[in-house]
């Protein structure tokens, strides 16, 4: 078979952090070759201009140089060509997210989105690449991992040819490659690998046991068979690193080392319960998202922003279910889980931004605020990630309620999966609250005008307490207080706060944030001061400075604006009933249970 585009990436120089890609167009445009590079990578909503990191682009057909013409900020088009035109770019990549591409001595990563060009009119067509180890003796030991698939690949180190029908699939399984470790699995019958790159020590049989157990409960809940033949995990970790960003068959992830499973340890710690979550969320999105899409990602146009108002169904349930599937599949129990749902539930009643900016305003400009934050941010915006996923609790417990637990939301998702299956088309806008209306046989509109139309409260303590747990908001006993379990509910004197959010600086305490209507705010202040002394002393800890007073007292605070040292009077406040409290009564929390 004619593959009409072929590409060669090979790790050119790893100090200098730069791939070289070669691409060859068969058989180009009769009046000149373009070719893209994605401004943005599926998943991750803001332009990232990926053609910004190309540093060197030639091309060439018969052993002639031929000319380029630069179009716009990621597309140029090549002068005609009677026979083959080859493009030859170097592109450094030292981006150590899961969103680009990275390459030092000890690892190589990418996404294609970052280093394929895209040959115009050949969207659509089978292409293939060859991967190419990093050439000297330092880098015998490099393998390659990938759910991209085979085509004449070397069995022990993985380097080699693989194919993808388009390039939207050739996009879509990203690579890693250097000194990795891994292990498999099956789950469902599907064979699937984790891949963890990084300096660590950890028992990853057992990381391998209990992601099983988030596969297999996920797969279930769609119903088998799952929608790919193979699944490839790949984890870096270091330290203060974490995301993930989820593919076809496969998700890249990254994490502190710290957060992986040590030998001889049974216990889910904090962290490791938070690589799990994240594992869970990328591997739900092999559904919600990656297959059961909006109709404005159908197909993706990666050139421009691509705007819906349905990333809290994609996002928010897909939040809903990460924690949802860790006691659905037994790895934690009700309690641990609730103690998430409090944090959950206290970091959106933190935000005054749910009171201006509705779900699906969230969702729409998500290129332009979520992933553009600032020091206002808390301010003007509310998360479609955290209050989505409250939006999807509570229209799970609604329909448990109206249905008298005969449906809940697992029917709605996997009615949308069959749905799915049917057409294989995105969701028109209003299509997802049609379906979700059929697939329970509910007049759900007034709870989505609510949930999703509004900037009201969501009404979850009443269903909540449908469920046997009874919902409190209180003040923050102190700045780690994120809310959790009780055993009672009671009342606490409130402390005194500025209302702020601050991180630690070499002068003092930066405040990152400045909340509406708080006592910061109201005084004066604003994000990126940096408080140096209170009530003219010192300061180190605000948490433990303002312990010494009371709300209602009235302190004198010196912060610098840059290079300007001000002073300001601040009326502390009493701490507001931000924070969540839940009390798990007997027999309560039913929806956990199936």
């Amino acid at each position: 078979m004619t593959v009409p585009v072929r590409y060669q990436i090979s790790p050119l120089s790893p100090e200098a952090h730069l791939f070289e890609v070669v691409m060859t167009v068969v058989r180009p445009a009769s009046e000149g070759q373009i070719v893209r590079l994605p401004a943005w990578i599926p998943g991750s909503y803001l332009i990232r201009e990926f053609a910004r990191q190309i540093v060197t682009l030639q091309a060439e057909s018969a052993g002639q140089a031929v000319a380029l013409t630069q179009l716009d900020k990621h597309s140029w088009q090549a002068a005609p060509v009677a026979g083959k035109l080859t493009l030859r770019y170097q592109v450094y990549c030292f981006d150590l997210s899961v969103r680009g591409a990275y390459l030092d001595g000890e690892r190589g990563f990418f996404n294609g989105s970052s280093v394929f060009l895209m040959a115009e009119g050949y969207q659509s067509s089978p292409c293939e690449v060859a991967i190419q180890p990093p050439e000297g003796k330092a880098f015998a030991d490099w393998q390659l991992a990938t759910s991209l698939p085979a085509h004449e690949v070397k069995k022990k180190s993985g380097f080699g040819v693989y194919r993808a029908a388009d390039y939207d699939e050739l996009i879509d399984h990203p690579v890693e490659m250097g000194a990795f470790e891994r292990v498999s699995f099956k789950a469902c019958g599907v064979p699937h690998e984790f891949v963890v790159a990084g300096r660590f020590r950890a028992d990853l049989k057992r990381l391998a046991r209990d992601v099983k157990k988030i596969c297999e409960w996920q797969i279930n809940l769609f119903g088998q068979p799952a929608p790919f033949e193979r699944y490839v995990f790949l984890l870096y970790v270091g330290k203060d690193v974490y995301g993930g960003l989820e593919h076809r068959a496969s998700t890249a992830l990254l994490a502190n080392r710290d957060d992986l499973p040590q030998a001889g340890d049974k216990t889910i710690g904090d962290g490791y319960l938070r690589l799990l979550g994240l594992i869970s969320h990328e591997y739900f999105h092999s559904w919600n998202v990656k297959r059961l899409k909006p109709a404005a990602f159908s197909p993706y146009d990666l050139s421009r922003e691509n705007h819906t108002r349905l990333l809290w169904a994609f996002e928010g349930v897909t939040s809903y279910y990460d924690e949802l599937t860790l006691v659905r599949c037994g790895l934690i129990d009700e309690k641990r889980y609730l103690g998430l749902l409090a944090e959950t539930i206290s970091g959106v009643e933190r935000g005054a931004g749910r009171r201006k900016q509705t779900l699906e305003e969230s969702s729409f400009n998500a290129w332009t605020k979520y992933y553009r934050q600032d020091e206002n941010s808390p301010n003007s915006l509310v998360s479609y990630y955290t209050k989505g996923a409250l939006a999807a609790l509570a229209l799970d417990l609604l329909i448990r309620r109206e249905s008298g637990d005969a449906k809940s939301l697992d029917d709605v998702m996997r009615a949308l999966w069959q749905k799915w299956l049917a057409d294989g088309q995105g969701l028109a806008e209003d299509e997802w609250e049609r379906l979700a209306a059929e697939a329970t046989g509910l007049d759900l509109r007034a709870f989505f005008d609510r949930a999703l139309r509004s900037t009201v409260d969501l009404p979850l303590p009443e269903l909540l307490a449908s469920q046997g747990v009874e919902m409190a908001l209180a003040p923050a006993e102190g700045v780690n207080d994120r809310g959790g379990v009780v055993d009672a509910l009671a009342d606490k004197p409130a402390r005194a706060v500025l209302g702020v959010r601050s991180a630690s600086d070499l002068l003092g305490v930066k405040l990152t944030h400045v909340l509406d209507g708080g006592a910061a705010q109201q005084a004066g202040l604003s994000g990126g001061d940096v408080v140096v002394a209170l009530d003219r002393l010192k300061v180190g800890d605000l948490d433990k400075a303002l312990a010494r007073f009371q709300p209602g007292e009235t302190v004198k605070l010196h912060a610098f604006r840059r290079d300007q040292l001000m002073t300001f009077n601040v009326l502390l406040q009493a701490a507001p009933a931000d924070t969540c409290r839940l009390l798990l009564k007997p027999a309560g929390a039913r929806w956990l249970k199936h």
